[in-house]
């Protein structure tokens, strides 16, 4: 056995992979470098500053997703690993998980589905069958709900994509429908006028459309009658409630009776 040959087989085997180890080693640091610098200049793109929160948050995260795939193809095809079979490997691998997180990649599209067709935005208020809030964030996986009382709501955004969304700040406007109890023996042609007026006082209840009240229910105990009032989206909680109070009160001052329940009992 030639034993200098051999060290001279040796020595260029190792020559040739050290150098395409070090070049790959010196790609994949620079390639990293890079990579943070886009994704860190890309999430400050002034640019961007007119889209909402979750999409630059996804175009950040999908940037990323795109170019540490093409970095780590870049680094193994450097170091002579056959990328055909290196990707039906990946293939295979992503079919794999593909069926395995059916429900994480419902999501996934449930979320792209809304930053395209944006059903509701951040800060809006929205009502499901199962929660309601206000849009704290929404991910590529999850919108998260903040409730009134300050608690965190995780909905899966397939499960938004599938069911009815209640949207209450879609609109500028918003209509205050609120019902009230009077004694059978009210005037009805008083009650309407004093809550349209009780309504018409309010700053914050809009002249057009003007508001308006209906006798609507004739219950057991009371005649049920309906006041409607227009206002901002923004005072909608605040109107509801000062009107509540507010025709409270006007009854009161005005002799409206509010009657209990009640029940009439005749005995043989």
């Amino acid at each position: 056995m030639n034993w200098k040959s051999v060290w001279e087989e040796i020595y260029r085997i190792g020559a040739s992979w050290g150098l395409k180890l070090v070049g790959a080693l010196a790609v994949l640091v620079i390639g990293l470098r890079l990579i943070k610098w886009v994704k860190k200049r890309l999430a400050g793109a002034k640019k961007l500053d007119r889209t909402d929160g979750s999409v630059r948050s996804f175009l950040v995260s999908c940037t990323g997703v795109a170019l540490y795939t093409a970095l780590f193809l870049t680094v193994a095809m450097m170091l002579g690993i056959p990328t055909t079979s290196f990707l039906t490997a990946l293939a295979s691998a992503g079919v794999a998980i593909g069926l395995a997180l059916q429900g994480a990649l419902s999501n996934f599209a449930g979320g792209i589905m809304i930053l395209i067709f944006k059903p509701f935005r951040v800060g809006d208020y929205i009502t499901t069958e199962k929660a309601s809030g206000t849009v704290d964030a929404i991910t590529v996986v999850y919108t998260v709900l903040r409730t009134v009382d300050n608690k965190h709501i995780t909905v899966p955004n397939g499960t938004l994509m599938n069911a009815v969304v209640e949207n209450h700040s879609a609109e500028k406007l918003r209509r205050v429908d609120i019902d009230f109890g009077v004694a059978y023996s009210s005037d009805t042609e008083r009650v309407k006028a004093l809550l349209i007026r009780t309504a018409a006082a309010d700053g914050r209840v809009l002249a057009d459309p003007a508001p308006f009240a209906a006798l609507t229910r004739q219950d057991d105990s009371a005649l049920v009658f309906t006041l409607r009032a227009w206002c901002k989206t923004e005072d909608y909680w605040d109107v509801r409630f000062a009107l509540t109070e507010s025709v409270k009160k006007a009854f009161d001052a005005n002799g409206v009776e509010i009657p209990f329940p009640q029940m009439d009992v005749h005995v043989k």
